[in-house]
């Protein structure tokens, strides 16, 4: 009477080496293409890691303190994160933060990228949002470390799966939010566009993405805080960075080496909030504007 309080046996099925199979079927015959986007993604981070090591230390954080006041009209807040970047350089993490801000900008960036036209398309076909919904719901509640096996077994280790999984991710809120803040525009509003004889592109550009852009700004805001979230977790992969310092503190018991990393991620994250939110929280314009 085992199977009345356990499972019975009979009706389990094994398909993790199925899985296992297909996979490495899957990564032997593309190969190629596997190789194509690893270098594409290589180049890339390479590239902004370059311009991020360019930027001289006292130019960046005058740029923070520039943009925390023009964003905020408040000079104290200029102030305030102009210093919160320079605890990370006396903590002597100046390096290892431009290491993740290039994982993280080349991630957002290239969410962004796949994800607005994606929300876009998404907004004008409910049976396709229909289809996409349960997806974005897994890839949004589905652990983080997941993503790192598909990154892992594709890619092998180092940055560039790093900066895969971060996508995978990070792409699902400003998916969600460019389609939902275009189908959120006043009905009146559109048909009045219609009438004046709008065709469907400059419906959009003109109409529909201005008056949705707060709300797809919120999308590009939770993409961000998302990629940064992802740093610690792709340690694990090689990842280089604040989040490998962590890591290293964590096996090693070393509190005060974790602590200070995970201070400056938590002030990377905190930066980049403030400044995109401040950037574009402009009320929208109207059509009369």
């Amino acid at each position: 009477m085992n199977w009345l309080t356990q499972f019975p046996d009979i009706f389990e099925i094994s398909i993790n080496e199925s899985i296992d199979n297909v996979v490495s079927e899957i990564n032997k015959n593309f190969e190629g293409f596997f190789k194509v986007i690893k270098d594409f993604v290589l180049g890339f981070l390479n590239g902004v890691g370059a311009i991020i090591n360019i930027i001289p230390w006292w130019l960046l954080i005058l740029l923070v303190f520039f943009l925390g006041w023009k964003t905020s009209k408040k000079i104290h807040k200029g102030l305030l994160y102009a210093l919160s970047l320079s605890i990370i350089g006396i903590l002597g993490l100046w390096e290892l933060m431009n290491l993740t801000l290039a994982i993280v900008i080349v991630s957002v960036l290239i969410s962004l990228l796949f994800g607005l036209p994606i929300g876009i398309l998404l907004s004008s076909s409910k049976k396709a949002f229909a289809i996409v919904r349960p997806i974005l719901d897994a890839m949004q509640t589905m652990p983080s470390f997941v993503y790192l096996i598909p990154a892992v077994m594709f890619f092998g280790l180092g940055k560039v799966p790093a900066v895969i999984a971060t996508i995978i991710y990070a792409i699902a809120p400003v998916i969600r939010l460019t389609c939902h803040a275009i189908n959120q525009v006043d009905k009146e509003m559109v048909e009045a566009a219609q009438s004046f004889g709008s065709t469907r592109m400059q419906l959009l550009l003109k109409v529909k993405l201005p008056q949705a852009l707060p709300t797809i700004m919120t999308g590009v805001n939770q993409t961000m805080m998302m990629a940064v979230s992802m740093v610690v977790t792709c340690s694990m992969i090689g990842a280089a960075g604040l989040g490998q310092e962590v890591l290293i503190g964590i096996n090693r018991l070393e509190i005060g080496r974790g602590f200070t990393a995970g201070i400056s991620i938590v002030i990377i994250a905190i930066l980049m909030d403030r400044l995109t939110q401040g950037c574009f929280s402009k009320k929208a314009p109207t059509l009369e504007e």
